[in-house]
């Protein structure tokens, strides 16, 4: 059975950092998995980070398409799921499927509904689909993911961030969605960021399973237009992504093999 991953959280904390390194060392430790990753992100940049080029996206489809819209009928659903192939990037490792900017002034509604459609679709060709979700909690609110195995809620080191991912714990209970885990990671960890934060955590009511320390390697990536894909494995925050992915039991530790 497909096992669906999710990564939410504010803007800036991270979520495309953590999701290029997880997918980078489930790539390199299992072999023959397959992964679809998803960017469904409005502020999409899990492309470049994983340095891949796509040329189109499911918005862009159903902008070319928009005037079939008005006709919510089977035939024109299955049109759209057929023509959606074209949005699926394959490489040798993983397969990639981007969201692309809203239609409308801010809204998600129809091509969060085909998207939906769309996985539901094609999930039978993967061990696991993983989402980068956007800051907000559209994509759980409106059944976007059909379920959600483990769920990782991302904060920075700062008590407005752990704020956020407690409110997202709460809609998340709130809305009763189908989440089986649920963790918190904290990113841009220096010394003694997690004692200071630490009454702050425990009131998320969230597992605390891990940090990302602060890590020079990821800014000069960024700054030479380098994708996090390609960081060394000795970059702090690869072994501490790997580390969080083996508590999470994504990955089979040494030992047990």
């Amino acid at each position: 059975m497909t096992k669906y991953i999710a990564v939410s959280g504010k803007g800036g904390v991270g979520k495309t950092t953590f999701i290029t390194l997880m997918l980078r060392q489930m790539l390199h430790e299992k072999t023959g998995v397959s992964i679809l990753a998803v960017d469904a992100d409005p502020n999409a940049n899990l492309d470049e980070a994983l340095g891949l080029t796509i040329s189109t996206t499911i918005s862009d489809v159903l902008e070319e398409n928009k005037n079939m819209r008005t006709l919510a009928d089977s035939t024109t659903t299955s049109y759209f799921l057929q023509n959606l192939q074209k949005t699926l990037l394959k490489t040798p490792k993983f397969d990639f499927l981007a969201m692309g900017d809203p239609q409308g002034p801010g809204c998600y509604c129809y091509p969060n509904n085909i998207l939906r459609m769309y996985l539901e679709t094609i999930e039978k060709n993967y061990d696991f689909v993983i989402v980068d979700s956007e800051a907000g909690m559209e994509h759980i609110s409106r059944l976007t993911i059909p379920h959600i195995d483990i769920m990782f809620v991302i904060s920075d080191s700062t008590t407005r961030g752990i704020r956020s991912a407690k409110r997202v714990h709460e809609l998340i209970r709130g809305l009763q969605a189908e989440v089986m885990q649920i963790y918190l990671i904290v990113t841009k960890t220096e010394a003694n960021s997690l004692e200071a934060l630490a009454d702050e955590i425990t009131q998320t009511g969230l597992q605390l399973i891990g940090d990302i320390p602060l890590d020079e390697l990821i800014f000069q990536q960024d700054m030479i237009g380098k994708p996090l894909f390609d960081l060394p494995d000795e970059a702090i925050s690869v072994q501490a992504v790997d580390k969080i992915i083996r508590q999470a039991n994504l990955i089979i530790s040494r030992t047990e093999r």
